[in-house]
């Protein structure tokens, strides 16, 4: 582990407002650890060892049913935070984490945490403003999963991908998957051979393309209106 220069917060969204003395305030408490691809950086039930953020890599937070199957809530980049629910309490992690390539990833611990929080109102606002999106993103992910069919779901986490990592190609947009189709499943929230037949339908009416780990997306007015 290693200790963060602070001015390398500055990368974080939730940091970036902050001033360079409030940053330097943050960075005393921030350690960085590296972790190689499909490693475990919590456990669901563990206790919460405090805030997260990804300088480098992807991670995916994944609930597991007692049959042991995975489903994942969400997949996270660089700049992004987790773990946030645990803050401020003694809480346990309510998800486990885990690595979809090499990460470098940060944390900064609760009793540390509130200590930066009780003489920095700027960052408690910032960590509230990314906690609720969070929140509203779970709620939209249950509300996808009640209201829409398999072709709807699919078409709404290309989609999403598309915003989130995609890079624009002309009028396509190419986003190159860092998951198998079994954790694209587990995204979508139905089975592998399903998301596959899914995945082929969408490919023959033209609206998505993919070469290996990478999807195309050639048509997304079409992809959004299977959201309709």
């Amino acid at each position: 582990m290693s200790i963060v220069d602070w001015q390398s917060l500055k990368s974080i969204p939730v940091f970036a407002a902050l001033s360079d003395e409030q940053l330097a305030q943050v960075h005393k408490h921030a350690i960085e650890r590296i972790y190689r691809k499909g490693m475990v950086i919590f456990m669901e039930g563990d206790t919460g060892e405090g805030f997260h953020y990804i300088k480098s890599g992807k991670v995916k937070i994944v609930k597991i049913s007692d049959d042991g199957r995975e489903h994942i809530i969400h997949i996270l980049g660089p700049g992004d935070i987790f773990a946030g629910v645990v803050l401020f309490n003694q809480q346990p992690y309510p998800a486990t984490a885990v690595t979809l390539e090499d990460s470098l990833i940060g944390i900064i611990r609760n009793s540390d945490m509130e200590q930066l929080a009780s003489s920095n109102n700027q960052l408690v606002m910032q960590l509230i403003k990314a906690i609720n999106q969070r929140l509203l993103y779970a709620q939209h992910k249950i509300t996808n999963l009640a209201l829409h069919d398999v072709t709807a779901r699919t078409a709404e986490v290309i989609l999403r991908l598309g915003r989130e990592q995609g890079q624009q190609q002309g009028d396509k947009i190419a986003v190159a998957l860092k998951l198998s189709r079994q954790e694209l499943a587990s995204l979508v929230g139905t089975t592998r051979e399903t998301v596959t037949r899914t995945l082929s339908a969408l490919k023959k009416d033209k609206m998505i393309d993919f070469n290996g780990h990478t999807i195309i997306i050639l048509d997304e007015k079409a992809l959004v209106a299977l959201l309709s």
